[in-house]
């Protein structure tokens, strides 16, 4: 590794090694070269003077990339698909003459970057999948546990540590749905020539039209696709990319959450992301335990969404039927934001795959809450010991706020129960008072609903995609 310029982090330290090949030199050239293939094979189908001999010499050199060759060239001419026209050429001297015949850059550029969002949008979708499941056992695990639930992070109702998680796997399964259209809807540009009236195809095939209505679908089904775009500029619309950097802003968005949430939770001491024996959670205090990997993941969340503004911008400002300041801003907004996401999702993986929950610790803070919450309930068995429900409840509300100053003023256990235990109004017994403190009558359907939740929506999910299944994040750092 060159230690004097300037490298990437997200190659460095958070992109995995699957990520970053779809994004590389590799791929992007052996695509071109695949697809000049699927072109000269087209045109050699439908009836130009393109030989067998040909097709198999360009076949025979589709891996090896003579970058020297094509970045001396480069330097030279100023274009890089027709330096690695040219690069091919030398390799293949027979068939020179007809590589890239009718096309122009665009050719092998926007189908590759088709190509590549498409591999890269898969990958996305393999580990997203992952991370559904494991925070499908972890809200399986726990769907019982009660735990204190927030609304304006105030203590409220309660809820169980296992439907909360659900619903950071419901942000997921939304993200996923949006994935698999995006993914379901791509198409390549084809071969449309300068400004996609396949016009230098009219020319080749002496205006048959039979002939050039066959080019796209013919190159789309050798390279994997079902279709290409019906029309277009010399470019695939730019509204693709803004699609598919929107997905991975969703993903970012409810990894976010997530990791927000799980940061408070490690504040509170309840649940915790995992701590590696050696790890060091501060230069300075050596006893911290910082979440250091949920803020990761909402550090890059936050990179991918202001990222999916590049293609949104972009997409508005093309001229026409095309311009070029699309290009230096694709290089760079596309692949990044593909490999921020990759890097959450391996996050969101570990995070969760390693998630430690203090049961007692919930308990505590439960239970120094539940007095207040368990007051409608006192009310009801009050009443039916004898009591008046409007003067109860007014009784109720001034020992409420007594106990509350004892908590907030003196720093005093809440002693509400006792309050309420010594006032004759209520006449309940401190042991009648007791049979109200448990925790799972507060917490409502949040046991059901987590079945019910997984069982209807992501079980089945996760049974259609099992193939991609059994993914282990690898974190760098």
């Amino acid at each position: 590794m060159s230690t004097d310029v300037y490298q990437s982090p997200l190659s460095e330290r958070y992109a995995s090694r699957e990520m970053q090949y779809i994004f590389s030199q590799d791929m992007k050239f052996r695509t071109w070269r695949k697809l000049w293939i699927a072109l000269a094979e087209t045109e050699k189908e439908l009836g130009l003077p393109i030989t067998e001999e040909q097709i198999a010499e360009l076949k025979a050199h589709a891996e090896d990339i003579n970058y020297d060759v094509a970045k001396a060239r480069e330097k030279e001419v100023r274009h890089d698909v027709m330096s690695h026209v040219y690069a091919y050429g030398v390799q293949c001297p027979k068939a020179k003459g007809i590589i890239h015949l009718g096309a122009t850059s665009c050719y092998v550029g926007d189908n590759t970057d088709i190509i590549v969002m498409t591999e890269a949008l898969k990958l996305i979708q393999k580990k997203l999948v992952n991370v559904m499941s494991e925070l499908a056992d972890f809200a399986d695990k726990y769907k019982a546990q009660p735990t204190l639930a927030f609304t304006h992070f105030q203590p409220a109702q309660p809820t169980t540590v296992g439907k909360r998680a659900t619903l950071w796997l419901q942000e997921f399964s939304l993200d996923l749905e949006d994935l698999e259209h995006v993914l379901s809807t791509m198409k390549l540009l084809g071969s449309k020539g300068t400004t996609g009236t396949q016009a230098s195809f009219l020319e080749l095939f002496d205006g048959d039209q039979e002939k050039i209505d066959k080019i796209d679908p013919m190159i789309a089904e050798k390279m994997g696709f079902a279709e290409c775009y019906p029309v277009s500029g010399q470019t695939y619309s730019r509204k693709v990319d803004t699609r598919v950097l929107n997905v991975l802003a969703g993903i970012a968005a409810s990894a976010h959450k997530m990791s927000n949430d799980i940061r408070l939770l490690q504040h509170l001491k309840e649940v915790e992301e995992p701590f590696e024996k050696s790890q060091i959670g501060s230069s300075a205090m050596a006893y911290k335990r910082n979440p250091m990997r949920s803020e990761r993941i909402a550090s890059l969340s936050r990179y991918v969404m202001i990222d999916a503004l590049n293609p949104a911008i972009t997409s508005a400002t093309q001229w026409f039927e095309r311009t070029l300041d699309d290009s230096a801003n694709k290089r760079l907004s596309v692949p990044e934001g593909f490999l921020a996401t990759d890097g959450i999702l391996d996050l969101c993986l570990n995070v969760v795959d390693g998630l430690v929950v203090y049961p007692k610790v919930i308990e505590k803070r439960l239970m120094s809450e539940l007095p207040f919450m368990a007051t409608e309930n006192i009310m009801m068995d009050a009443v039916k010991a004898g009591g008046d429900r409007q003067e109860l409840h007014e009784r109720i509300r001034e020992l409420s706020m007594e106990a509350g100053r004892n908590v907030k003023v003196e720093g005093k256990e809440n002693n509400l129960l006792e309050l309420i235990a010594a006032d004759a109004a209520f006449n309940l017994s401190p042991e009648d008072l007791q049979k109200t403190m448990d925790p799972a009558k507060y917490v409502g359907r949040a046991k059901e609903q987590v079945d019910a939740f997984l069982q209807k929506v992501i079980r089945p999910i996760l049974e259609e995609h099992r193939e991609m299944l059994g993914v282990k994040a690898v974190i760098n750092v």
